[in-house]
């Protein structure tokens, strides 16, 4: 026999996982569940006493990203330009020579194909059109 929990003990539980900062603080003996309890049913989840006990995780990730990103607007702040214009064409000529070959193997013998049959076609050609 199962005993039926009140939904908003449901709704706590779900909001101490989010929380589990708070469950280290209540295992400390800082704080104790009904204290907890009471202030979450008063003040609500969106309060700003919630905060601190966030998922540290969730912060690591935010002060990662911004880290990232701080990392990549310095890295371009002392980037050389001239230096990077140059690596970016080097790049460009690069992938462009691949093309070339890569055209070359592929398009060979269909350009063969396609030279053979348009001059076949200007050959047969019953009007010739020049210019005077």
């Amino acid at each position: 026999m199962k005993k039926k929990v009140h939904p908003s003990i449901q709704e706590f539980k779900s909001f101490v996982k989010k929380h589990p900062v708070l469950i280290q603080e209540v295992r400390k003996g800082a704080l104790n569940w009904q204290e907890v309890y009471e202030d979450w049913y008063i003040l609500g989840e969106d309060d700003k006493k919630w905060i601190k006990y966030k998922d540290k995780d969730s912060k690591m990730e935010e002060s990662k990203k911004e880290d990232f990103i701080g990392k990549i607007f310095t890295s371009f702040k002392n980037a050389d330009m001239n230096n990077l214009q140059q690596q970016i064409s080097n790049v460009g000529e690069a992938i462009s020579t691949i093309q070339a070959v890569i055209h070359q193997f592929r398009g060979e013998n269909k350009s063969n194909q396609q030279t053979s049959q348009t001059s076949s076609l200007k050959q047969h050609h019953p009007f010739a059109f020049r210019k005077d």
